[in-house]
């Protein structure tokens, strides 16, 4: 079963930092993009950020400079380093693939469960 596993949620103060990862679960695939979404009580989920295959990256203008995406090259794993968060970046940040699966010739849109970062002091 093709997953996405994440972890690196947690609190931090006003200021610091906190690294998620994301895993997926699975070989024989092409990954085009994997990114990692936010979604606050009462908002609607937004993207965070995303690396596509190539290397190129996206980020919301509400992040840059602060947060960075990248790729391990030994895994199927995209990271989000975040630094300097501030209270407004609560939420649940929950990670995002499209694949493509040679033996179904199939592409896929997976979901991670979502890990909880809370921004407080």
């Amino acid at each position: 079963q093709v997953q996405l596993l994440e972890s690196g949620g947690g609190v931090v103060q006003p200021g610091g930092s906190l690294r998620l990862s994301c895993t997926l679960s699975a070989n024989d695939l092409r990954i085009n993009h994997m990114g990692w979404y936010r979604q606050a009580p009462g908002k609607e989920r937004e993207l965070v950020a995303d690396i596509r295959n190539g290397g190129s990256t996206n980020y919301a203008d509400s992040v840059k400079g602060r947060f960075t995406i990248s790729t391990d090259n030994v895994e199927p794993t995209v990271h989000l380093q975040m630094n300097s968060l501030k209270p407004e970046d609560t939420s649940v940040y929950y990670c995002n693939a499209n694949i493509y699966i040679l033996a179904l010739n199939k592409y896929l849109e997976l979901w991670g469960q979502g890990t909880l970062v809370t921004v407080s002091s």
